[in-house]
């Protein structure tokens, strides 16, 4: 329906500017004709009243006419001398009129009826002599008439023309960007890593493939966005999981009851796994967001044996929840794969804050520094776990956070400085 509507709009406005221009130029074209054909007349009447006044003469102190018209001639020219009419034959239906212009001291014109009369003085001394001729207005006003009506038909079937190709482009236009939006959903549903590849656009098309697949790659990144975060809650909650399992395999074969610390602490786990997914998820960076650093730091850390070296005050520019969410994996790891040390530092640089979380455990393997974040990849011995979603929380939040290769376990986090507040 609304192909439809919007079909029916385009065909109408072509044809109601088509209707315009039509109007326009036949009422130019009309005006130019009517101005042309009554030059023409003006013209033959000048020519009919020169030929006439060039055989006039006097003689003998008389005026007269040095050759004989003919009967023709007779019906439409007639000389006037001293207010006397000397040759031609005047129809009643005009003779007031001409009468009127033979006793007038100038040359002129006048209409009268369908007839247009030229009246031109010829100096003759001591005598005034009127020429007077008829043009019959008849020819011209039929062929103004015959080139209107044509025009109108004309004009008529150019309307017509142009609202049947405007509804053939249209349709054609329409069939193209309904078959580019079938094809890019169908593609979006099964094959979202099809594009268009039109190139550069060279015109309205062009730029609809191009926007389509700028559509097309975001719906493939959603898609590989969903399939990570399937991936990081899986391998977050697996590992609790299976130590539960574990636990409770070895108390059902060894008789003994299951040990509440071990459960609870899974159990811990699992909820912090599935707060931090959550947050990762939820993150947003506004403006005037800011928390200190420290207290982050302090909350992540909880009681687990971590040195901590910051500066009196420093506070970043994201909330609270996000820095926990981000530090407590790192931390975990550290914590995880240290030999004896895991600490963690901060310093400013430029506009943002460096956080370093270092250990002294076996570190990053070169190779894989590109790649610890993704989702079954580890560094050294065991690094991976919880890294994948601290990528998630970072991405979300716009920060920056790199595993090091120098020998020992070293992730560096970059977060937005605070602005001061004024």
């Amino acid at each position: 329906m609304a192909v439809t509507g919007f079909r029916r709009s385009v065909v109408a406005l072509t044809v109601l500017i088509a209707t315009a221009v039509v109007a326009i130029l036949v009422v130019v074209s009309h005006v130019l004709l009517s101005r042309v054909t009554d030059a023409d007349a003006h013209d033959l009447a000048h020519t009919r009243a020169e030929a006439v006044a060039a055989n006039v003469t006097a003689k003998g102190g008389r005026v007269v006419l040095t050759e004989n018209s003919s009967e023709a001639l007779d019906e439409v020219a007639w000389v006037y001398a001293d207010g006397r009419l000397i040759d031609g034959n005047v129809p009643p239906s005009v003779v007031d009129r001409v009468e009127e212009l033979a006793d007038s001291a100038r040359s002129q014109t006048a209409s009268v009826g369908n007839y247009l009369l030229y009246a031109r003085q010829v100096p003759i001394d001591g005598h005034h002599v009127m020429v007077i001729v008829r043009v019959d207005l008849t020819p011209y006003e039929t062929s103004e008439q015959r080139s209107l009506t044509l025009s109108l038909i004309l004009g008529g079937l150019t309307i017509l023309l142009a609202g049947v190709v405007a509804h053939l482009v249209v349709r054609r236009a329409l069939r193209v960007v309904h078959e580019m939006a079938a094809l890019a959903d169908d593609w979006g549903h099964h094959e979202p890593g099809r594009r268009f590849n039109l190139g550069v656009p060279r015109d309205e098309f062009g730029e609809l493939g191009q926007t389509l697949d700028h559509l097309l790659e975001r719906v493939d990144n959603a898609l590989a966005d969903e399939r990570r975060l399937t991936d990081e809650i899986a391998h977050e909650l697996r590992t609790p999981l299976t130590v539960l399992r574990g636990e409770a395999q070895l108390a059902q074969l060894s008789g003994e009851p299951v040990a509440p610390e071990a459960v609870l602490s899974e159990v811990d786990r699992l909820d912090t796994a599935i707060t931090t997914i959550l947050r990762a998820a939820r993150a947003r960076t506004d403006d005037g967001t800011r928390c200190d650093l420290r207290s982050a730091a302090r909350q992540a850390i909880g009681s687990r044996a971590v040195e901590v070296a910051f500066p009196s005050k420093v506070e970043v520019a994201v909330a609270p929840d996000v820095a926990v969410s981000l530090l407590s994996p790192l931390l975990e790891n550290g914590l995880r794969h240290a030999k004896s040390r895991v600490w963690i530092t901060a310093h400013s640089r430029g506009e943002s804050i460096v956080v370093d979380v270092l250990d002294d455990g076996p570190g990053f393997d070169p190779a894989d520094v590109d790649r610890v974040f993704e989702v079954g990849v580890t560094g050294g011995d065991g690094y991976g776990l919880g890294l994948p979603v601290v990528r998630r929380i970072a991405a979300s939040a716009g920060v920056e956070v790199r595993a090091i290769a120098d020998g020992r376990g070293h992730v560096e986090v970059t977060l937005p400085a605070a602005r001061a507040i004024t």
